[in-house]
């Protein structure tokens, strides 16, 4: 078939011609946007799952709402070894300008970005002797305001100032953070502060953030409070109605079908995990000479789209780890796809666990794996143990 009219989308973040299943999720953040509009509190929100599921797509779209209600909207990446100082002053800049053009009083809007250009500028770890950075923000930076140098101070009155601005339109400032649980300890910490100073004075400031399942118990580690502070969101794999759906739909807008044992097939392997949905979906449809797309079509094109996975989706990952940490994951695989104990992966590796503490951390700060719960890991890749099990020692 016509690979140029090939709908399907696999890509980091890539929304999929039919975004199936999550019809609960978007019905919740429009729930947040409502009651924020109406001035009720509201709590932020926290979207969790492997990699693969739409994390960052919903995100996405969850700001594309946002912006169809004219709030003022920004959105970071985290790194593990970057403050959020910069990137969110970057992000709230960014939600002001599409504020300000509707602003009645100009000088308030200079007001907050003086204030914002001093949050900015006030980077305590940047080294003695080096120029400070300093955003395009084309006034003079304020004083006394946001500029402490104590992230938790100084990133509370920056979003009580950006939401008392947003009030003045009746709308409001939607924040969002993907690979949240990048944040750094320090900053998550002030991030949650900033957070429960909203909520309790009620500004219409939001945080959305997205990231892996041990997301919950890093902000929990950080501030007790944080379970009551954001509304949580588990993202899992689609069920076999909305996985079909998400092939069905694109497809039939190009006059194109599945039989039925096809979808069968597809299901089974993908698994449900939207970003295999849409890889074996593609590979399927340029491989399949003619509508219906059937089984025979779906048991051809299966091997190329899992070699597809294998390089792009799983080898990448792989390659990133150190001999050490790629002979702890094996390890973690030969065990069992489940979340595994790591007193099991060490009895495997004839070891004491003490010893594999520095390969299964790197690990974790590479987003490789994550803790499941206490003695307990998990690889934060959908069926990376088996890719590993096909792999050479």
């Amino acid at each position: 078939m016509d690979p140029v009219r090939n709908p399907y989308a696999p890509g980091a973040g890539q929304r999929p011609p039919e975004l199936a299943g999550r019809d609960r999720e978007l019905q919740q953040f429009e729930v947040v946007l409502e009651r924020v509009a109406r001035g009720r509190p509201e709590r932020s929100m926290v979207l969790t799952g492997l990699r693969g599921v739409g994390k960052t797509v919903l995100l996405n779209t969850f700001k594309s709402m946002a912006m169809q209600r004219l709030w003022g909207t920004g959105k970071i990446e985290a790194r593990p070894e970057q403050s959020i100082r910069r990137p969110v002053a970057a992000a709230l800049h960014m939600a002001i300008r599409e504020l300000a053009p509707r602003h009645r009083a100009p000088e308030r809007i200079e007001e907050f970005l003086g204030v914002l250009k001093a949050f900015a500028m006030r980077d305590p770890g940047a080294a003695k002797g080096t120029s400070h950075w300093s955003p395009a923000i084309d006034v003079p930076a304020g004083r006394g305001r946001a500029d402490s140098g104590d992230l938790e101070i100084d990133l509370t009155e920056l979003f009580v100032d950006a939401a008392s601005v947003a009030t003045d339109l009746g709308v409001g400032v939607a924040l969002f953070i993907d690979e949240m649980q990048d944040v750094q300890p320090a900053d998550i910490s002030a991030l949650c502060a900033a957070c429960h100073e909203l909520s309790q004075s009620g500004g219409p400031l939001i945080v959305v953030g997205a990231g892996l399942p041990h997301l919950p118990g890093v902000l929990s580690a950080s501030k007790s409070y944080s379970e009551r502070l954001f509304r949580y969101a588990r993202i899992d794999r689609l069920d076999r109605d909305a996985a079909d759906l998400a092939l069905i739909a694109p497809a039939a807008r190009e006059e194109v079908e599945f039989t039925p044992e096809a979808l069968d097939a597809l299901y089974e392997a993908a698994d449900g995990y939207p970003y295999f949905v849409q890889a074996y979906g593609k590979v399927a449809w340029d491989l399949a000479p003619r509508s219906p797309i059937t089984a025979d079509d779906i048991r051809v094109a299966a091997p190329e789209a899992e070699e597809e996975l294998a390089v792009g989706f799983f080898g990448s990952r792989y390659e990133r780890a150190t001999p050490a940490e790629r002979d702890y994951m094996h390890a973690m695989a030969s065990v069992g796809d489940e979340p595994v104990p790591t007193a099991d992966v060490a009895e495997l590796l004839g070891r004491k666990p003490s010893s594999l503490s520095p390969a299964r951390d790197s690990l974790i700060k590479k987003g490789l794996i994550f803790s499941a719960e206490r003695g307990l890991i998990a690889f934060t890749v959908p069926h990376f143990g088996r890719f590993l099990r096909a792999q050479p020692l």
